[in-house]
């Protein structure tokens, strides 16, 4: 998830084991043990573009590299408050604060290696947005309470509200599974692969993917009340021999390929026009296939050159009514 609720999550599990005198200290403990997973980041390359994608969200991320990665936090952080607080304290809050932070972000469709070193496999459970306020907000505020209160009575409401909030997140990705099934049935598919995320900020509206035969169907699903379909487009699953028939399979920019597609768990497209492979997990509105990112391949380049990494996350002022016309349930159908 974003930085803001990663530290806030870190701070508000922390701050259930501080004492009155030291609720804020132990809350920025929390805060910087919450983000501390996302330092692999710094993990790039400036001639393979796309290594970034392999380390972020692995093995600091990992549960299994929690201990390890708490006990760096504590350790730079007890020389700056060693008088006033126990290195034990401070790694009780630093191991709450860091082990929320994979487990957060194993809750969005991005991915994340929870059992690296022993799986390759990207934990989704798709059940929150990668940035959702209704989520953060609260926590936050609460925090904020306990903070200025002391009591960190508050800090549990915090959690109770993660949970909470989590919990619903589960709650609306089935029924939108079930819509989700019901609409491919109706175009009488019998969909290889099904995946839904919840789009932008919200657990109203999702973005559902399946396979059917050699495509992928993207469309919009509402559900609150009832659950209803933002109809949207299909695209043809990547295929080297129909996309991109000249280029060299032992190729760097092959690998590359391979690469994506771990990374996006086997959701690749192409765009013809830009000679593109993208993620079709992705894109800014939920019923679209304009992707937000993806490899331009190149196959006259030497075969030791990197596929380019692309970009395009424009949101211009159309495609944000599209988008809240799709979340209040305009031109969508039951």
């Amino acid at each position: 998830m974003d930085p803001l609720s990663q530290g806030t999550v870190g701070a508000a599990f922390a701050q259930s084991t501080a004492s009155k005198n030291n609720i804020l200290k132990i809350g920025i403990i929390g805060f910087l043990a919450g983000l501390a997973p996302d330092l692999d980041v710094l993990i790039q390359s400036s001639t393979d573009p796309i290594l970034f994608l392999e380390y972020h969200r692995q093995f600091s991320h990992s549960l299994f590299f929690i201990p390890f990665g708490s006990m760096i936090v504590a350790l730079i952080i007890f020389p700056l408050v060693k008088k006033s607080m126990s290195f034990k304290t401070i790694y009780i809050a630093s191991f709450l604060g860091y082990a929320t932070h994979g487990l957060l972000d194993a809750c969005t469709s991005y991915g994340t290696l929870l059992f690296w070193p022993f799986s390759n496999e990207r934990i989704t459970w798709n059940n929150i947005s990668i940035v959702d306020p209704l989520f953060t907000i609260p926590v936050l505020i609460l925090v904020g309470v306990a903070i200025k209160t002391k009591k960190r009575i508050y800090s549990f409401f915090s959690i109770g509200w993660v949970i909470f909030y989590l919990s619903l997140g589960f709650v609306q990705y089935e029924r939108a599974l079930s819509a989700a099934n019901d609409l491919a049935e109706s175009r009488g598919h019998n969909p290889e692969r099904l995946t839904l995320k919840p789009s932008f900020g919200n657990l109203i509206l999702w973005k559902s993917i399946y396979q059917n035969e050699k495509t992928f169907y993207v469309d919009a699903i509402r559900t609150v009340q009832s659950s209803i379909v933002c109809s949207g487009e299909s695209i043809e699953i990547f295929n080297y021999q129909q996309h991109l028939p000249g280029l060299d399979k032992k190729s760097q920019q092959a690998k590359d390929v391979e690469r994506f597609r771990w990374f996006s768990q086997d959701y690749l497209g192409f765009d013809k026009g830009k000679k593109l492979v993208t993620d079709v997990r992705y894109s800014m509105l939920p019923n679209q296939i304009e992707p937000m990112w993806g490899l331009i391949i190149n196959d006259q380049l030497n075969n030791k050159d990197h596929a380019i990494w692309w970009t395009g996350r424009d949101l211009d002022q159309r495609k944000w009514n599209l988008f809240i016309g799709m979340l209040r349930g305009k031109e969508c159908q039951k």
